[in-house]
């Protein structure tokens, strides 16, 4: 779940029903979706402004090492700097995209998932920058004639990997500047997918039974 405007529009109390999904906050979209599962942010200038986030319970990634020693409850992952790929060969080595959106994309299907939805993926600015205020100093924010074009390209650019490694995505951003995913409300997802057994649920020997996102 990105940042984008059309985020906080979506009926998270829905996604938040469905044990089976898994959750992945991006930045400061935690604070729309606290019980999320995983928290995913590059920077190290945002884990000090937020000081570590610890009130968030879930599993916090990042790829800078100076962040995982300042915060020690984070889990680091490798970033290939500069590169639009995305990477599956190394587990823990992503691709940067050039933002945290992409490696977030990149950090799930490395965790094998196959189905992916996209919150908040919007890649542009004419609507607002985030569904949040501006990043305030020192952090960065988007920038139309900078970053976006990039950013779009590094996910639009992951489809066909995507692809072939048989895992679907769908985009729940109407207003998304993203050419390459169908797009579908949140609420007809949910309401289309298949629920899988939570394997909380059940003490038998399916215990394992996979758990779709």
């Amino acid at each position: 779940m990105a940042s984008g405007p059309s985020s906080v529009r979506e009926p998270f109390h829905l996604l938040q029903a469905r044990r089976d999904i898994k959750v992945v906050a991006i930045n400061t979209s935690f604070q729309l979706v606290p019980w999320a599962d995983v928290l995913y942010s590059c920077d190290l200038k945002w884990w000090e402004f937020y000081k570590g986030v610890p009130e968030f319970t879930g599993l916090k990634v990042v790829h800078e090492k100076a962040a995982v020693a300042k915060f020690p409850d984070l889990k680091r992952v490798d970033v290939a700097r500069f590169g639009n790929e995305l990477l599956v060969k190394t587990p823990g080595l992503l691709g940067a995209g050039g933002n945290s959106g992409f490696q977030a994309l990149n950090l799930v299907v490395q965790f094998g998932v196959k189905h992916i939805i996209l919150i908040g993926y919007d890649m542009r600015v004419d609507y607002g920058t985030h569904w949040h205020q501006r990043h305030p100093y020192p952090l960065s924010n988007p920038d139309a004639a900078g970053n976006i074009p990039r950013w779009r390209k590094s996910v639009d650019g992951a489809a066909r990997k995507l692809a072939e490694l048989g895992v679907t995505v769908v985009n729940c951003s109407m207003v998304s500047e993203l050419v390459a995913y169908p797009k579908m409300p949140l609420e007809k997802v949910l309401a289309l997918s298949r629920e899988f057994p939570d394997p909380r649920d059940d003490p038998g020997p399916r215990r394992n039974a996979n758990v779709g996102t």
